[in-house]
């Protein structure tokens, strides 16, 4: 590949777009982009429900993006979404989650603290956890997860200066403006095998190893809601702006496989959209980096494209299911 891959945004269906919007921005210091609701089109066959109407929206945090889904109506013959299931946990191999930074953590679950005492939102992590200094690669960094209310999964993470990249810890022009959450720095996923995603994601996606090392004990217990825990995470990092982490869960705490049957409708379903060069020479190299093409050849988006920043664009499954849309554009479009 000529150009570096780039990361445009991360997403998710949800069950009612506008309420999620409202949390995302009322409790996480989003704010609300372009939106779109389509029927019937290019991208929602590109997705595998080629009579739907969809509802989408993209919230802004810092440099990054979130893009949510609503599927109206996922069509004839299409079965309604499924929510995801109640007893998830961080080694399923569904999980996903973003990563928004912090430049003060306590206050960022302060203004969250009204989502969970009422219910709205739900802790994973017993509390805030600071990584013990034995773990050299991590230590210091603060984190707390929870579900927004559909349950999805996500983090906030506060770096100590010596860690996270520089742009974390850029102070603003107004020393009292600073934003608490100040954006996404990645994308994580439960993977089976540490070794089948470092080849999918660096070798065939031209990401390059940013990070490789196991956290346990009982911080690694009290941020993740499990026991025992062990899991090696590998960051997988695009020359600028967020990346991919990948958390390979090991006994005694192995995870659910991905659902056959997950849908674009589905409100487990994720997805990642990476910018690359050539989405023709991935189609023939997909299959033997362990993953699976979505769809057969990449989908002209035409009008409908130039609308979300991008032209052409390819579904496929990494080596554990989740989902990527790897889309080819010409410029640096689609983060707003």
């Amino acid at each position: 590949m000529t150009n570096p891959p780039r990361l445009l945004q991360v997403g998710f269906t949800c069950r009612d777009l506008d309420q999620s919007a409202q949390f995302y921005v009322d409790h996480l210091g989003f704010s609300r982009g372009a939106g779109w609701q389509i029927e019937g089109s290019r991208y929602a066959a590109l997705l595998g429900l080629p009579q739907a109407t969809l509802k989408l929206l993209r919230l802004q945090l810092g440099a990054e993006c979130l893009e949510l889904m609503q599927v109206l109506d996922p069509g004839p013959r299409q079965r309604q979404g499924q929510p995801i299931p109640a007893d998830s946990r961080s080694c399923d191999l569904w999980f996903q989650h973003i990563c928004m930074v912090c430049s003060d953590l306590d206050a960022a679950i302060s203004r969250l603290q009204p989502a969970l005492q009422s219910g709205q939102a739900q802790a994973v992590s017993t509390a805030a956890q600071t990584l013990p200094p034995w773990n050299t690669a991590a230590a210091g960094i603060r984190a707390y997860k929870f579900r927004d209310p559909d349950g999805h999964n996500l983090e906030l993470l506060q770096f100590p200066p010596d860690k996270g990249d520089a742009r974390w810890h850029q102070a603003s022009g107004n020393p009292g403006q600073q934003p608490v959450n100040l954006g996404i720095d990645h994308s994580a996923i439960s993977v089976a095998s540490t070794e089948a995603s470092c080849r999918f994601y660096d070798q065939l996606l031209g990401l390059r190893l940013g990070g490789d090392g196991i956290n346990s004990g009982p911080t690694q217990d009290g941020l993740d809601g499990l026991s025992d825990t062990r899991v090696r995470i590998t960051g997988h990092r695009c020359p600028v702006g967020a990346g991919i982490e990948c958390l390979n869960y090991l006994p005694p705490n192995l995870g659910r496989a991905m659902p056959t049957v997950l849908g674009a409708q589905d409100l487990a379903h994720w997805q990642i959209r990476l910018q690359l060069d050539d989405l023709n020479t991935i189609v023939d190299q997909i299959e033997p980096y362990g993953g699976q093409l979505l769809t057969p050849s990449p989908v002209d988006l035409g009008e409908e494209g130039e609308a979300f920043g991008f032209g052409r664009a390819l579904q496929v499954a990494d080596p554990d299911g989740h989902r990527l849309q790897l889309v080819e554009t010409g410029s640096a479009g689609g983060l707003a």
